[in-house]
């Protein structure tokens, strides 16, 4: 998907793929980038983002309803919910998400191309991995995104006070599974760089990587 952190459509088209709980290629578009953009004009003769790829079926959208309508229909085979449609409220409510953090991730920042995307482990909503997309965007970073949304009372609160007490324990067979057995927590944003083989948890440590590793 090509998008922009901080445009108000692009983040609900997040929002569906974050509650589908699927993993995504971003290729940030920030304000007054052109590596990426470019791109896109290049190979589809549009600038107008979101702008979503799917090689699974051969489908390509240019169009936030249009995408979230696909998504749900062909992944959860279902309707998209209202709080997710393409109209004026929820449009003024995702601008006002941005507004509130001045915009960050808008605007470009001159930065290295590296040569892989790197990849975060993320959900639309968390408050912690929100500094480190925007700061993937304004550097002009690709990256995967693994959606880790919640899925179950007990993952409630953040990874180290959760609100339900007792023992932690995520669904069997799930993304979340794999990853508390792998980390022996669930806990984003998680970035994995192959280009340099770092692997950090923890939104400052990373946001302070990425700009002394990337950016000009």
């Amino acid at each position: 998907m090509y998008g922009n952190e901080v445009d108000p459509m692009c983040r609900l088209v997040r929002e569906a793929i974050s509650e589908l709980n699927l993993d995504v290629l971003i290729i940030p578009c920030p304000k007054g980038g052109d590596r990426h953009i470019q791109q896109l004009q290049e190979m589809y003769s549009t600038n107008k983002i979101p702008f979503l790829i799917d090689k699974n079926t051969l489908t390509i959208l240019n169009s936030a309803s249009e995408i979230i309508d696909y998504l749900y229909k062909h992944y959860a085979n279902s309707s998209a919910p209202i709080r997710l449609r393409a109209n004026i409220f929820n449009y003024a409510s995702s601008t006002s998400a941005s507004l509130l953090r001045w915009n960050a991730g808008k605007t470009k920042q001159s930065a290295l191309e590296p040569t892989d995307p790197l990849v975060l482990y993320s959900f639309e909503s968390s408050p912690y991995s929100r500094p480190v997309r925007e700061t993937l965007c304004e550097l002009e970073l690709p990256y995967l995104l693994i959606n880790l949304g919640k899925q179950q009372f007990g993952e409630l609160g953040p990874a180290i006070h959760r609100l339900s007490p007792g023992e932690y324990t995520p669904l069997p067979k799930t993304k979340r599974s794999a990853f508390f057995a792998e980390h022996g927590t669930v806990q984003v944003p998680l970035l994995k760089d192959p280009n340099t083989d770092v692997d950090m948890f923890e939104s400052k440590a990373i946001v302070k990587y990425l700009i002394t590793t990337y950016a000009l």
